[in-house]
């Protein structure tokens, strides 16, 4: 593995942190830093502590005290000796204060990585954030450690809120946090740092948000309307929280999700039965209270509801999937007079039905939502404006970045609908438009004859892509499609077959055409096809590939009735 950072000798370790404290004034005066056996001890006057890790090191337990009271604790692979990478523990709320770094055992020959913590306002690797070699440029991706689930997706007066499974000390997976970022328009993301840590009921796992208009729950204390968490303490995956069960919590914003408050009540939903967790929840407006579904144990969701986000009484439980429950309802191919509810787990496969508020009642599924490699764990926006009215979706993408100090992604955001097919209503996948916002130089071709050899792409090179193809299908053609940076997305005609990455879809033609839409990314490839009947997001590092682009026709030829390319800036520049 390549190595962010090589340690010195013993001597020039010593040259190196002196003049590192004295440069970044890590150190202003002498009680800043005192070292013991088994603790430091800090006098926080800077936004972050820095911490070296190396992937594959022992785990060891790291505490933070204030006032006798453990306010930060997780594992990390902390270098015994050269780091892999910096990761930095946020102690901005704590500033001033004196505070006690612990760590569960101190070995002097191996604990350089404990004694090289230091105080600074900024972290090791920061002039180089979103430059990094595997650094998707247009899905989202935390500066810092590992992430997976989408949480919490919340849109409030002009920003979308997006928090997410967090390891903010690791590149695996590992001290569930909450992550948090937000966007004016969805595309480009502001890390605002983690919002909800690791307590005494347990490390924070799944669950979502929701924008308390009415203070049903009594939180508002000024103008701002109030953000609700509700997450899973999963008890016993932490050590502050041994012997204690999986149970549901709150925590709220007064100030446009800030800062957060964990509310003092928790929990608020005690345990049920095994695992329970992923608390998604709604405002169900017919009958004027909250609703909970909650993945309960092998593959059942339950349903609760509650008039404050406090109390909550169950209802009724189904048996459909697993885990990481999404429940919306969708207007059948627009008809707001005409609506059904989906009912979803972590892979996305889905069911339609009707919901009273209590129990859901299937009429149709379980429907397969992706073909891809990568998806898993959506979640969609609650609170979008009416006069948007669409249903967002952001999945975590489950693509490994080996040797960076971040690890996983977020899939593109899609825009969700429910269409009539021959097989029913069924929904359909979009690239939301806000992609159009990261269009650069187009070039468009319209009613061209492809011949085989032949590639209209042959000028074309570059990472980042937005494109969309019209095809009008012959059956004497065996295959027509697309090489993008070395991977082939092909469309199998006798077949009538989109695949990827040894993944494959069904795909008929509609009036004797085929549609495609890529968005093509360092580490991605999603495919839509036909108006997103068919949605396909492919994992695949495409950093070494070469940078070209062909689109092609095998066993004759194939008009191409309207391709359009779009070379894409970054999100992050």
């Amino acid at each position: 593995m390549k190595k962010l950072w090589t340690w010195p000798s013993l001597s020039g370790l010593l040259v190196i942190f002196i003049a590192m404290f004295s440069c970044l004034s890590i150190v202003t005066a002498q009680e800043d830093i005192l070292t013991t056996d088994k603790s430091r001890e800090f006098l926080l006057r800077k936004k972050y502590l820095n911490f070296p890790v190396k992937n594959g090191a022992k785990k060891r337990l790291i505490s933070l005290v204030i006032s006798d009271k453990v306010v930060r604790e997780f594992d990390i692979e902390l270098a015994p000796d050269e780091p892999d990478f910096w990761v930095f523990l946020d102690v901005r709320e704590f500033r001033g204060k004196k505070a006690i770094l612990r760590i569960d055992k101190y070995e002097p020959l191996k604990s350089k990585g404990f004694d090289s913590v230091y105080q600074a306002d900024t972290f090791i690797g920061k002039k180089n954030l979103y430059r990094e070699k595997l650094r998707p440029q247009f899905h989202f991706t935390s500066r810092r450690g590992w992430n997976n689930d989408s949480n919490g997706m919340v849109y409030y007066d002009g920003e979308y809120h997006l928090f997410y499974q967090h390891n903010p000390y690791g590149w695996k997976w590992g001290n569930m946090t909450w992550g948090h970022a937000v966007s004016k328009d969805i595309v480009h993301w502001d890390e605002l740092g983690d919002a909800i840590h690791p307590d005494h009921l347990g490390t924070i796992f799944s669950g979502s948000a929701v924008i308390d208009v009415n203070n049903t729950a009594g939180f508002q204390t000024g103008d701002e309307k109030v953000i609700v968490c509700i997450y899973t303490s999963a008890g016993g995956t932490n050590p502050m929280s041994k012997g204690q069960p999986f149970t549901q919590s709150i925590a709220y914003s007064n100030d446009r999700g800030r800062t957060w408050t964990v509310y003092e009540g928790n929990p608020i939903l005690g345990h049920i039965e095994g695992s329970n967790r992923d608390p998604k929840i709604i405002w169900h407006k017919p009958t004027g209270q909250w609703v909970m579904a909650l993945y309960l144990d092998k593959r059942t969701m339950g349903f609760l509801t509650s008039k404050d986000l406090k109390s909550w009484e169950f209802q009724s439980e189904l048996k459909c999937f697993h885990e990481c429950p999404e429940l919306f309802e969708l207007p059948v191919d627009g008809n707001e007079n005409n609506k059904k509810w989906i009912l979803y787990g972590g892979s996305g496969e889905y069911l339609i039905g009707s919901f009273d508020g209590r129990q859901f009642k299937s009429q149709a599924g379980p429907v397969r939502f992706h073909y891809g490699n990568c998806f898993y764990a959506s979640q969609t926006f609650s609170n979008i404006p009416k006069k948007d009215g669409r249903r967002i979706q952001i999945a975590w993408g489950r693509v490994a970045m080996p040797e960076m100090p971040f690890n996983q992604m977020m899939l593109f955001p899609v825009t969700l609908t429910l269409r009539t097919t021959e097989e029913g209503p069924r929904m359909f996948v979009k690239p939301i438009r806000e992609i159009e916002e990261l269009h650069k130089r187009k070039r468009q071709w319209k009613n061209k004859i492809l011949k085989p050899g032949d590639n209209l792409l042959s000028g074309l090179s570059g990472e980042l892509f937005h494109i969309r193809v019209e095809f009008q299908v012959d059956n004497d053609v065996q295959e027509t499609g697309f090489i993008i940076r070395d991977i082939p997305v092909v469309y199998n005609v006798q077949k009538q077959e989109l695949s990827c990455q040894k993944k494959t879809a069904p795909l008929k033609p509609v009036d004797d055409k085929i549609r495609l839409e890529l968005l093509v990314d360092r580490t991605s490839i999603e495919i839509f096809g036909n108006n997103g009947r068919i949605y396909m997001p492919i994992g695949v590092n495409l950093v070494d590939n070469s940078k070209s682009l062909e689109i092609f026709t095998k066993g004759g030829n194939t008009e191409v009735k309207s391709l359009e390319v779009y070379e894409l800036r970054s999100v992050w520049r």
